[in-house]
């Protein structure tokens, strides 16, 4: 039977290839940081999602040096079983601290997080509205739900707001999306989602991946920059970016919906606990954030700096002013091209095409971070330069 499906996965793959979409992996030979080494030399990494740059800070590394002296490798476990350690309760309630909610499971993952949130809570008596351009996670943790879905159109207060109408015959409405969507850096407007939520007394489920540890006055994410940290019922996140940029996601909120959580979510029940020393880690990082807001401070003035000097050479960039900066080229091919151009000046950025982004979307989507330096990002944009210029020869 396999050589039948070989051979269309084969000609599967020839197509993806020709069309230039192919997704190659580059090795990175050592630490993840704002320099890498990649096959013979260093490159300025300009593709990761360590906006804080912390992924091999010596206070981390340090913390999950420690915690495997004193905890182990791995717990071998599921929680409820033999697998809760002291430092994953520490980490869960230093994280609805942070987050001001009233409590915080922890996930091995924020995909995982999200996978089982949905059938935890809701049944075919419920509807959840969703964001068009949700994260895959919302997306598939939505399937598994028997409740009736709706999409609204990318914030789009209105399209929600007749969604949310259509719905008021359902026992619960669960609005669900993500706090910043990760291909092109736009924030969902959450004061007005949340005013909505009020007016047709729906609940609210905010995945915040690509915003927690920065967005906001103080790292908190986009409830924190909008003013409705006590009005969003659901909040997702990951470590795996901004926190430490390791793995391992939590949901937090409500305290009785967490606790549900416990009882019910199948990710939680059926998958490995955290392993310690990333556990300790997180926990290193969100005292390095209470310490001191200087990270925060660099990663912004990055961000304004790499958007104004790439206006100023006419790239077109989608608005806005969070570090996820898309520098759009539109053929997936010329996308590809000039990533490998870029590559070839010392500059690492990766071109997204379909399916990741619609056809005819493609670009190269830069991510700013605090351990890079001013010159680090003029560097880049002078390589953008000079792509262009031999792209047009």
């Amino acid at each position: 039977m396999y050589g039948a499906m070989r051979d269309d996965l084969k000609a599967g793959l020839a197509e993806i290839r020709e069309a230039g979409l192919y997704k190659g992996e580059r090795v990175i030979q050592g630490p993840q940081r704002a320099s890498v080494s990649v096959g013979d030399g260093d490159v300025l990494n300009f593709c990761a999602n360590n906006y804080l740059g912390l992924a091999d800070h010596p206070k981390l590394v340090k913390a999950a040096q420690e915690a495997l002296d004193r905890w182990g490798f791995g717990m071998a476990s599921v929680r409820f079983i033999c697998g809760t350690q002291q430092p994953h309760k520490e980490l869960e309630a230093k994280l609805s601290e942070f987050l001001g909610t009233e409590d915080t499971i922890l996930y091995s993952s924020c995909f995982d997080a999200n996978a089982g949130l949905f059938e935890t809570l809701l049944t075919d008596q419920d509807v959840i509205i969703s964001d068009e351009l949700n994260h895959a996670s919302i997306i598939d943790g939505v399937r598994l739900c028997k409740a009736k879905r709706m999409r609204y159109r990318n914030r789009d207060v209105a399209d929600l707001e007749a969604r949310l109408k259509e719905a008021s015959g359902a026992r619960y409405r669960m609005i669900a999306t993500d706090g910043v969507f990760s291909m092109d850096g736009y924030l969902a407007p959450l004061d007005e989602i949340c005013e909505l939520a009020e007016r047709y007394d729906a609940l609210v489920m905010v995945d915040d991946s690509h915003a927690v540890g920065f967005t906001g006055p103080t790292g908190r994410g986009t409830p924190e920059l909008f003013g409705v940290q006590d009005k969003v019922d659901v909040l997702t996140g990951t470590l795996g970016k901004a926190l430490g940029g390791a793995s391992g996601g939590y949901t937090s909120g409500r305290a009785e919906i967490v606790e549900m959580l416990r009882q019910r979510s199948r990710p939680y029940l059926f998958s490995n606990s955290l392993a310690p020393s990333i556990t300790a880690a997180a926990l290193a990082t969100l005292e390095l954030l209470d310490e001191s807001s200087e990270l925060l401070g660099k990663l912004r003035a990055n961000t304004e700096l790499f958007r104004r000097r790439m206006t100023e050479a006419g790239f077109d960039l989608l608005p806005g002013e969070h570090p996820i900066i898309p520098v759009m080229i539109g053929d997936a091919a010329k996308a590809g091209k000039m990533a490998d151009l870029l590559l070839d000046q010392g500059i690492y950025v990766i071109g997204f095409s379909y399916p990741v982004v619609p056809h005819g979307k493609a670009r190269i989507r830069t991510q700013m971070s605090a351990a890079h330096s001013a010159d680090d990002v003029n560097r880049a944009v002078d390589a953008f330069v000079t792509a262009r210029s031999m792209m047009d020869e």
